[in-house]
């Protein structure tokens, strides 16, 4: 936009021809943000607030009169706040180097009077406190003119080549190479019994070695003698556990044959007189059945035919009796009575004829005899 101005991230943008600002300053600071600027009335100028560096290279000389020459550098910058950038601009806006110079001769001058307080050995040994001491001197006149020390780092110290800081550096170097010198002789000695320690212990494990190799040599030979020694009854044993193993496969291989044998031949034969035998019972009992069966219907028919011929036996007997001189002294009972003992005889031998059958199974009946008359009645 025409007539607004923005300064960069490390720039300080001074504003000058209005009467705002600061106190007493000529121009107003505008820092992080842009400013509308009226054109040929106002005035921008910038004013650099990054880093800056100044090296100084200052001849001094020491409390004890000793000229060094030192080399320091100092990284300065304008202070961040107003005051000091309204102090730096109204310096160093026209020409912003010379903050470098003005600030290396500040320091230079700093440096000459707090070296002048020092012995050389303090310089040397104690380069921080030196300066530590620079900045605290230097510090309020950089203030004072807007500036502000981030750092100094005194590089080097050189005595000019008067040997000053050698020779004192002498004792201290004899002591290191002194140091060094027995360091490097305790190192010698140190690969000296290292290098024994070494020899001693392959002299040890080359001996241990052998014993081992020796041990082995007899156990091997040992155990071949013994191999040797114990060869024919290791093969004695072979051969009976060859045997042992034939037996027990000729014991299996015979079970097996009875096994199969058993089942055909014997299992067989079993069956088949089992069935014979079954047979026979059968047959047997069927004879005894169709015997049993005759008998009983041979029996029916003797009873029937011993029955049928009941009358003819009693009509033998009354024929008997009819030639018999025989009274009759009661009359018709007395008939009756002999006619009731021809029957009654006549029942008596069907009787027994029937128990003769039963005892010995059927026969050809006996022809019929002659019966006795009965005797009379006693008068």
């Amino acid at each position: 936009m025409f007539g607004y101005r923005v300064p960069a991230p490390d720039q300080a943008m001074l504003i000058s021809g209005g009467r705002y600002g600061m106190k007493g300053a000529p121009f107003r600071v505008v820092t992080g943000h842009g400013a509308f600027v009226l054109p040929f009335f106002r005035k921008v100028r910038y004013l650099t607030l990054a880093m800056r560096e100044s090296e100084v290279t200052e001849q001094c000389v020491t409390r004890q009169g000793i000229t060094l020459t030192v080399r320091a550098v100092i990284a300065f910058k304008v202070g961040n706040d107003e005051e000091s950038i309204v102090n730096a601009g109204q310096r160093f806006l026209s020409d912003q180097d010379q903050m470098a110079t003005l600030t290396g001769r500040i320091f230079a001058g700093h440096l000459r009077s707090i070296i002048g307080s020092m012995t050389v050995e303090e310089i040397v040994t104690e380069r921080q406190k030196l300066a530590t001491e620079v900045l605290d001197g230097s510090k309020f006149e950089m203030v004072k003119i807007g500036l502000s020390v981030d750092s100094l780092q005194i590089q080097s110290i050189d005595d000019m080549n008067s040997g000053y800081i050698d020779a004192m550096a002498a004792p201290h170097r004899a002591a290191i190479q002194r140091e060094a010198k027995i360091a490097q002789a305790q190192a010698t000695q140190q690969a000296a019994q290292a290098q024994q320690e070494s020899d001693r212990k392959q002299a040890e494990y080359a001996r241990q070695t052998a014993v081992v190799q020796a041990q082995y040599k007899a156990e091997v030979d040992k155990a071949q003698a013994e191999s040797a020694q114990v060869g024919p009854l290791a093969q004695a044993q072979a051969q009976m556990s060859v045997l042992s193993a034939q037996t027990d496969l000729a014991h299996r291989q015979a079970e097996l044959r009875q096994r199969q044998l058993i089942a055909e031949v014997v299992k067989p034969a079993e069956a088949e007189a089992e069935k014979v035998r079954v047979l026979a019972e059968a047959d047997a009992q069927r004879t005894r059945v169709l015997a049993a069966a005759a008998a009983s219907n041979n029996r029916v028919a003797l009873d029937r035919m011993l029955i049928e011929q009941l009358p003819q036996i009693v009509r033998e007997a009354a024929a008997g009796l009819s030639g018999a001189n025989v009274s009759v002294l009661n009359g018709t009972d007395g008939l009756s009575e002999i006619a009731a003992g021809l029957v009654g005889q006549g029942l008596t031998i069907l009787d027994s004829v029937k128990k003769s059958l039963s005892g010995q199974g059927p026969t050809s009946f006996p022809e019929a005899t002659a019966l006795e008359p009965p005797e009379p009645p006693a008068q």
